[in-house]
């Protein structure tokens, strides 16, 4: 009975953003709450505070956990490529699943994202209309194709 009732409701999904740039940001979240996929969207604008907000320290100890982590690799402090790695090390968060939405093509960036174990690697279109369809796919897919694991509560409690 739980089952089907669950396959009827649509899940809502948290996401933590991770992204300096104010005007990507901005669009990303307009697109995720304009169509509904989301009942929440943390942003954060550096890599140290990703990983203060993950690991629940200071400003962000009654957070939860988000669903999904949408990660920029050119970060202030700590880059991306750092937060991804700190991520999947840890035996908490390695599961939820990144992907990593970047200016940066290059083969170097892909392969280290990658051997990091990113679950998906965008390149951010120059174009607004492209990059505002990229984003409409992307929450396409992980907002409502994909069902990531139910981590949505505090460190160490249930």
């Amino acid at each position: 009975m739980i089952q089907e009732y669950e396959k009827t409701v649509p899940k809502l999904i948290s996401f933590l953003l991770v992204e300096d740039d104010e005007d990507h940001a901005q669009l990303v979240m307009r697109s995720l709450v304009n169509h509904r996929v989301t009942n929440r969207i943390d942003h954060v604008k550096d890599g140290a505070q990703a990983l203060d907000f993950l690991h629940g320290v200071g400003q962000f100890q009654n957070r939860l956990l988000p669903d999904i982590v949408l990660l920029d690799l050119k970060l202030p402090k700590i880059d991306g490529h750092e937060v991804l790695k700190r991520i999947k090390e840890d035996p908490i968060l390695k599961v939820i699943p990144v992907v990593i939405l970047t200016t940066s093509a290059a083969e170097s960036d892909r392969i280290s994202a990658y051997e990091n174990y990113a679950n998906s690697y965008l390149v951010k279109p120059l174009e607004f209309s492209s990059f505002y369809k990229m984003v409409d796919d992307l929450k396409l897919y992980w907002g409502v194709w994909n069902y990531p694991p139910s981590l949505g509560k505090e460190l160490g409690k249930e």
